[in-house]
């Protein structure tokens, strides 16, 4: 799977991004915060992605920053929520913003983004409130795991990992949450779920 791409920013338009890596275009799908951060068209570029495969269709979607990427594929696996809008409300709030309203069962900030109504707003929220805690974004309510920003993928797929272990959604991510503290931004998956696993079960 492509997880990345460094190369010129070759094209730009109003949802996409073409980034030519040494002769071949990628077209990546991207939200308007990921367009305006990727720079001047002709300049050099990074891009973290998602690579979205379905029976007629395969496309590529393009993120500024890990943490937005992270968001995105937590997002797309709330019923109703497909990569556009997935993308329109990244569009309209940043990682910190999103955190923050998932956190605090704020559905009137998510309603914000195009083509997200009251009801889509209300269940998205209500399904990733227990979960925000473990990925990037801005403060949180509650110092517990307000007090840790956990980084990547590695925290994500942690929690996970517990939650198939039985563990409630906010144990796990307040585990992980403080494991991440304990150990570090750089700390791997098996380690993350080591130290959380101690801190649930504790």
């Amino acid at each position: 799977m492509i997880a990345k791409l460094s190369g010129r920013l070759d094209e730009v338009g109003e949802d996409w991004a073409i980034v030519d890596v040494q002769g071949v275009g990628y077209l990546v799908h991207c939200s308007a915060r990921t367009l305006r951060a990727l720079g001047e068209v002709g300049e050099g570029c990074t891009v973290h992605t998602d690579l979205q495969v379905s029976e007629n269709d395969m496309r590529l979607l393009g993120f500024a920053e890990s943490a937005e990427r992270d968001w995105f594929r937590l997002l797309t696996q709330v019923q109703g929520v497909g990569s556009k809008v997935a993308l329109a409300i990244l569009s309209a709030l940043s990682t910190g913003e999103l955190r923050d309203a998932c956190a605090g069962g704020d559905a009137a900030s998510v309603a914000r983004a195009n083509g997200v109504g009251p009801k889509l707003a209300g269940r998205i929220v209500n399904e990733l409130k227990d979960k925000a805690g473990a990925l990037p974004g801005g403060g949180m309510a509650g110092a517990t795991v307000g007090a840790a920003t956990p980084a990547g993928g590695a925290s994500a797929d942690a929690v996970s990992a517990l939650e198939n272990l039985g563990f409630k959604p906010a144990v796990a991510a307040q585990a992980v949450a403080r494991a991440q503290a304990e150990l570090g931004e750089g700390a791997g998956e098996s380690d993350l779920i080591r130290v959380a696993l101690k801190k649930a079960a504790g």
